[in-house]
């Protein structure tokens, strides 16, 4: 039991990990924000690494959304996705992980 407990609590702070990086992801959506609204120079090193890693998820986000004209709502309905996996999916398998764990190392 304490090997399947290890590998329950191992499996959480996969899932740990997996919300952190979705908050660095999220950093990043909003800085390719702030540098929409500048509108930054696109060969700046930093700027193209900012277009090449949000651009895809919000190009399929825009696709389904109506045209709003000058005002683009996809970052928000990125950030909204976002949180909703991380509350959701995220912070509800590692709680049930950890109590899993917890529960089969104590022996109850």
């Amino acid at each position: 039991m304490v090997l399947l407990a290890n590998i329950l609590l191992a499996l959480a702070k996969l899932i740990e990990l997996a919300s952190g990086l979705l908050t660095i992801y999220k950093y990043i959506l909003l800085a390719s924000v702030v540098v929409s609204w500048v509108n930054a120079d696109p060969y700046n090193p930093l700027v193209n690494f900012i277009y090449r890693v949000t651009d895809p998820i919000l190009r399929r986000i825009r696709r389904h959304m109506p045209d709003t004209g000058m005002l683009d709502l996809s970052p928000l309905v990125a950030f909204a996705a976002i949180y909703v996996l991380q509350i959701v999916v995220f912070d509800t398998a590692y709680q049930y992980l950890i109590s899993a764990g917890m529960t089969l190392k104590v022996g109850r």
